[in-house]
């Protein structure tokens, strides 16, 4: 064969691959992917419990300001913290400009608000090729800042069935959470929670419950 063809076959396979469409994996395997989970909310206690096992797997500590010679230790540290995670804020805010997509803080946390019909496929529970792309491009964020855990929560609009409404937004986080542990980011940081049709952030109405149905990673300095 012409080494030329070769060489085109190669590029052609690798364009294609590169178009294919995301698929998550059978939801069989989803327990492997999702080994060092926690399945809990993201709380003080639920991190400092998880601390040990996040740094046994690779995890980091945002720096200490080991290299300030005056003031508290303590406020210094803080300060620290405050500016690694206002840093990770801007970056995020940068990339993901989009619709349905939102970055915000809260106190020290940074919180990405998705909404789902901004990263999954509209008539089936499957990510869709856009919101792989806005979920790739979180990952690399999220690896680039790996000193901080990350709670994965999906949210739902009212629904009549309770269980419905669980099932649904626990499936929606669970298929971001397992995006993420195939992208490289380390399931010891990972919390992940479905709460069904609490907290809404939008009325109960037509355009309000699309907003409602949402995916919102909490990502919290690693200290």
């Amino acid at each position: 064969m012409n080494p030329k063809n070769v060489i085109f076959s190669v590029l052609l396979a690798t364009a294609l691959g590169g178009c294919a469409a995301y698929r998550s994996p059978a939801r069989e395997t989803w327990p492997q992917y999702l080994r060092g989970v926690s399945f809990t909310d993201m709380t003080e206690t639920s991190r400092v419990a998880k601390r040990p096992v996040f740094l046994g797997a690779g995890g980091q500590l945002v720096p200490a300001a080991d290299d300030v010679m005056y003031g508290d230790k303590t406020a210094n540290d803080n300060a620290a913290a405050t500016q690694y995670m206002a840093n990770l804020e801007y970056t995020l805010y940068d990339a993901l400009r989009k619709p349905g997509i939102s970055v915000q803080r809260a106190g020290t946390d940074v919180v990405v608000i998705l909404v789902r019909d901004a990263i999954m496929e509209i008539d089936v529970p499957e990510i869709s090729a856009t919101g792989a792309d806005t979920l790739r491009t979180i990952s690399k964020i999220l690896k680039k800042y790996n000193a901080t855990f990350i709670e994965i929560a999906g949210y739902t609009d009212a629904m009549r069935n309770a269980d419905a409404a669980y099932a649904l937004s626990s499936d929606m986080a669970r298929r971001v959470a397992v995006f993420f542990a195939r992208h490289g980011i380390i399931t010891a940081r990972m919390f992940v929670a479905g709460r069904g049709a609490a907290r809404p952030i939008a009325a109960q109405d037509d355009i309000g419950r699309l907003t409602n149905r949402r995916v919102e990673i909490r990502i919290a300095p690693a200290r």
